[in-house]
């Protein structure tokens, strides 16, 4: 039971004459010809206080510093000079007692809603930058929009079940986070980097309906939209399709952004193949907030002569004529850092030609074969593989729609993309790899006999305004075609056993068929609540660097734990 009787948002003109009492930090304090203003802050708002000079607790309150936790007693009063831009702006609570409840260090950062600390210092004091009112609406809103998920999926039948943090190492994707065990020397739990097995026994066991809000881990790079942990919203089914998931997921997002953000989605969600997002977007996850659709020349350049052996893609930017040299030579790097060899422009003003291969144009032929109208202008971007020139011109693409201001924050592009290829090659270790993972079902149960390059999936990405907020796919429930996946990866029948021979043995109990999905939901509360960092909407994030400057780790532990776990010998030092 809370003894004090307001929140810091809450007074109004209707509350005049009122007995209070709140409690907070101290956000700002002031002297004014002897009277002590005091801004009372906690996670809801502000309160401004008044200590007149009368007051037994005067010399008190003229020791207060920011940050300071208090608690006053006092009565409502409205103000004389209002503020419009607080909720309580219309009144000031006169003080008749107030308790210093603890002081405050003078804090190393502001805790302010902006703050211009560098984000080192802010994640190093943490806790201190969390009680700033933008972190904290971060949360609240993350907190809302994750009960809100929950809700829905339990109003569908779903069952909330938790998996295991430790489990074994199953390396087919990212790199795993390993457990050293103190009781079996050598042997390592690993941390899940999803509960995607785990789920899929759920299915044998007949639950049909699971989901959790699952806690992964994965030891790859960080960028502004990825973590070392994160969350996501995993979900399995028995008994359904592709369509069924995607239905699932639509109602859920439908029914989140409405009670979220009031906003009317529209269904059902547009549809693109892995090949037609590629080919318009170069990107599996496109943003469809703009056009800058990609092209091919419908007359070869080989004419030219760095081009005559090269795919050749190209985007017309309407009124992109006036990028100068340097927006360009950015751009050309862009595509070269995504496995394009090079860019070449064309830009059409006052009826020329321009740009890096205009002298190879001598007619007007090419100007209504490219529709140019005034100030258009052309990126190509060129290389020996289709997949790779698309990739470069589509990171191209949003280079330029960031540069003209194309993005629009308020608008949301929802999108399936499906059809995806089940197999990539990886070059380094010259096989066969599964392109999500080796769960998941080819179209046809005989497409494994054929060319793996060719095998279509039955996976789906859902992908909101650029970015991939889930993934999932109808898995494999048959023993044998599992096996058979395993094969075609290149995978002998002990390594099979020592990592997956549990899950062979459980699929050959009567599994019903099955599929899922794991939505993404750091980034899907970082898109809702437009901030372009994911750290921004967890909690206790870790740097660029992987590390946890708050915490200090990764850091050194004890030389016995060491020995405990098998890692040293005890002469070593």
């Amino acid at each position: 039971m809370r003894k004090y009787t307001h929140n810091n948002n809450e007074l109004t003109l209707k509350n005049l004459n009122e007995e209070v009492c709140l409690k907070g930090w101290v956000s700002k304090r002031r002297n004014l010809g002897g009277l002590v203003f005091v801004d009372l802050r906690d996670r809801f708002g502000i309160t401004q206080l008044v200590i007149k000079p009368d007051n037994p607790n005067y010399n008190d309150a003229l020791t207060l510093k920011n940050e300071y936790v208090i608690e006053v007693k006092g009565k409502v009063v409205e103000r004389e000079s209002k503020n419009k831009e607080l909720q309580t702006g219309d009144i000031e609570v006169v003080v008749s007692k107030l308790t210093i409840l603890n002081v405050a260090e003078q804090p190393p950062i502001a805790v302010s809603y902006d703050d211009n600390s560098l984000e080192d210092t802010r994640l190093k004091y943490r806790y201190l930058d969390l009680r700033r009112p933008k972190q904290q609406h971060y949360l609240m809103r993350r907190s809302s929009i994750t009960q809100t998920i929950r809700n829905y999926l339990i109003s569908k039948g779903f069952y909330e079940l938790d998996t295991p943090i430790l489990g074994k190492s199953t390396p087919e994707g990212a790199r795993d986070f390993l457990v050293p065990s103190r009781l079996y020397h050598g042997s390592y739990y690993a941390l899940p980097q999803s509960p995607q097995i785990y789920k899929q026994l759920f299915m044998v066991a007949g639950f049909e309906k699971y989901f959790q809000i699952a806690k992964c881990f994965r030891d790859e790079d960080l960028r502004s939209d990825r973590q070392l942990e994160f969350t996501q919203v995993d979900i399995e089914a028995s008994f359904v399709e592709e369509e069924d998931i995607r239905d699932l997921i639509e109602g859920l997002f439908v029914d989140l952004f409405k009670k979220e953000m009031n906003i009317t989605l529209t269904r059902p969600f547009k549809k693109l193949t892995f090949k037609e997002a590629m080919d318009l977007y170069g990107s599996d996850k496109p943003d469809l907030r703009y056009g800058l659709t990609l092209k091919d020349p419908k007359t070869s350049l080989a004419f030219i002569p760095f081009l005559e052996d090269k795919v050749v893609r190209y985007i017309k930017v309407e009124g992109g004529a006036n990028f100068t040299r340097r927006e360009l030579d950015a751009l050309t790097d862009e595509a070269k850092k995504n496995h394009g060899e090079g860019l070449a422009f064309l830009k059409y003003q006052e009826g020329k030609l321009t740009g890096s291969i205009s002298k190879f144009f001598e007619d007007n032929d090419y100007i209504k074969e490219y529709e140019l109208a005034n100030d258009d202008l052309l990126l190509f971007v060129f290389g020996k593989d289709y997949l790779n020139v698309s990739n470069a011109l589509g990171a191209v693409r949003r280079s330029v729609a960031r540069s003209l201001d194309l993005v629009k924050d308020d608008e949301y592009a929802f999108l399936w993309v499906v059809d995806f290829p089940l197999f990539e090659y990886d070059e380094e270790e010259k096989r066969f790899v599964a392109r999500h993972h080796p769960f998941t079902s080819p179209k046809h149960k005989d497409d494994l006999d054929g060319n793996l390059e060719e095998v279509l999936a039955k996976a789906y990405d859902i992908v909101l305004n650029g970015y991939e907020i889930g993934g999932g796919s109808i898995r494999i429930h048959n023993s044998t075609l599992q096996q058979k996946m395993f094969k075609a990866l290149g995978l002998d029948k002990e390594t099979v056993n020592q990592r997956f021979g549990f899950l062979i043995e459980a699929l050959s109990y009567g599994t019903p068929p099955h599929g899922g999905i794991a939505l993404g939901l750091d980034r899907i509360i970082m898109l809702m609540t437009h901030t372009a960092n994911i750290k921004d909407v967890i909690a206790f994030p870790k740097t660029q660097s992987a590390r946890d400057l708050m915490m200090n780790a990764p850091d050194k532990v004890d030389l016995v734990q060491e020995i405990e776990l098998g890692l040293k010998k005890k002469e070593e030092k």
